[in-house]
């Protein structure tokens, strides 16, 4: 739940040339496309690490 709230807002953030991008007339379905695939690009290493992770802890705890 704590990291809910601390990081609800993440998938509304853009780097800062996407910002500019964006600013310099693209519509809002430009913009709407343009974060989706940022939080798709934010999302794949994180489950990478995590399934990494997972599988390190299960041959770690298995004796």
């Amino acid at each position: 739940m704590i990291f809910l709230k601390l990081f609800y807002k993440i998938p509304f953030l853009q780097c800062s040339m996407c910002r500019a991008v964006l600013e310099t007339g693209a519509d809002a379905e430009t913009a709407k496309s343009l974060n989706d695939g940022i939080v798709y690009l934010m999302i794949v290493p994180y489950l990478l690490i995590g399934i990494i992770g997972y599988i390190v802890y299960k041959q770690l705890t298995k004796n």
